[in-house]
């Protein structure tokens, strides 16, 4: 049995899940892009793929993250290709693919079917949709993300596996490709499995909420973001849009634009923007 999961975070507590029930027992794969963002035209195919790498790269570039695209961590075409070595080489191997309710992983999803379609039958899908769990204080609660749910509470969550049929085989791609045709650069989860596509600058708007009148780093500003906003995506993604907030000559800026803790932002004065007029 090999596990698939779309984040960083659910990798432990699958594993420790795993040491709770035998017949769990496999390997535990990550597909480590985030879908949801970024574009995603011909995204199978040599220029496709290097496209989206070069823009990657291109939002990345002197931040955080910087250079991460080029250093091999990340590379869920390797990974795939070896899942599908091993699941030809392996006639009895099954692959459980776990996705919670939110835009990455059915993103992830969506892309990763295309080279599952071989292995129908063989292929079990886990979408803990709108379905209830009990947290370790004894709450019912709805997670978003696997890696909130308590690892014994994923004994009861692997009742839920089920082979992706014939017919999602067929319709699922239809959908992701009619996304990758329009090539916006943000999906949003709208329910079930229907993402919603939108455009770059989707986050701008929430994002200059959180840009006040004093100079606030980057990283408190985007880190407000995540904790408040009701939509969110990853931090470099927002590190990227707040920059091009601040080319834009909307903001006033100190520091240099790299690193989320390496300038600060605020709202233009009253006596700058007066002076810009002029």
């Amino acid at each position: 049995m090999i596990h698939i999961v779309f984040n960083a975070a659910d990798i432990d507590v699958l594993k420790k899940a795993i040491e709770l029930d035998e017949s769990l027992q496999g390997e535990v794969v990550q597909i480590k892009d985030d879908y949801a963002v970024g574009p995603i035209e011909n995204i199978y195919v040599g220029e496709g793929i290097e496209a989206r790498r070069q823009w990657w790269r291109d939002v990345l570039a002197g931040g955080d993250y910087d250079g991460s695209v080029d250093n091999g961590e990340v590379d869920d075409y390797k990974t795939v290709a070896e899942l599908v070595g091993t699941m030809r080489r392996n006639p009895d191997e099954i692959i459980w693919v776990w996705a919670a309710q939110n835009k990455h992983d059915v993103s992830g999803y969506y892309w990763l079917l295309n080279y599952m379609a071989e292995f129908q039958g063989r292929v079990f899908i886990l979408y803990l949709n709108n379905l209830p769990f009990i947290n370790e204080k004894g709450l019912i609660f709805y997670p978003e993300w696997l890696h909130v749910i308590p690892p014994k509470e994923f004994l009861k969550a692997k009742k839920l596996a089920r082979p992706i049929t014939l017919s999602e085989f067929e319709v699922d791609p239809d959908e992701w490709k009619k996304l990758m045709q329009e090539n916006k650069g943000v999906r949003i989860l709208e329910g079930g499995k229907k993402l919603g596509h939108h455009g770059y600058d989707y986050y701008d708007a929430d994002l200059k909420k959180f840009i006040g009148s004093d100079w606030q780093k980057a990283s408190k500003i985007i880190n407000q973001f995540l904790s408040k906003n009701k939509q969110t995506t990853g931090d470099a993604y927002l590190l990227w849009r707040l920059k091009q907030l601040v080319a834009s000559g909307e903001y006033d800026i100190q520091g240099e634009p790299k690193g989320m803790k390496e300038f600060e932002v605020k709202g233009k004065s009253a006596a700058t923007a007066a002076t810009e007029e002029q």
